[in-house]
């Protein structure tokens, strides 16, 4: 895994604080992270797949919104807010069998004061679009 040096203790930070989150039920294993591109893979497994043994879409988003979200508050500089997800929309264009994996690459489109707009492709690992997704994240301030 490749994480850029001046945000490697905040991304720490937040891998030992949430030890146990949705990432570890999909499987989901970083490879990248930046502020300016996010990278993970996650399997095709029975965690990740809908009755019919492909992908399931809903896992597809998951997958972006956990690479748009830590990208979105990698890129914060005010320790007392955090990134939340506001909107996502997803166009499912591949399936993905039972077995297989697939990799997300998410990037900022708009980094704002209170907003962040972040692309998502998910690929089969010889680079076929298998999903893109667009999420807005909300910055807010932490609570209690």
């Amino acid at each position: 895994m490749h994480i850029d040096e001046e945000i490697r203790a905040k991304f720490e930070l937040l891998i030992n604080d949430y030890p146990q989150s949705m990432r570890h039920a999909l499987g989901i294993k970083f490879s990248l992270i930046s502020r300016d591109e996010m990278r993970a893979s996650m399997p095709v497994n029975e965690n990740t797949i809908q009755p019919m043994g492909i992908l399931h879409g809903g896992a597809s988003v998951a997958l972006s919104e956990t690479l748009a979200s830590i990208g979105a508050w990698l890129n914060l500089s005010d320790e007392n807010s955090i990134a939340v997800g506001l909107e996502i929309n997803a166009n499912h264009i591949k399936s993905v069998q039972l077995g297989g994996s697939v990799i997300g690459i998410s990037k900022p489109i708009h980094r704002g004061s209170t907003t962040q707009v972040w692309e998502t492709r998910i690929e089969t690992d010889d680079g076929k679009l298998v999903s893109i997704s667009r999420c807005t994240i909300a910055i807010i301030k932490k609570r209690g």
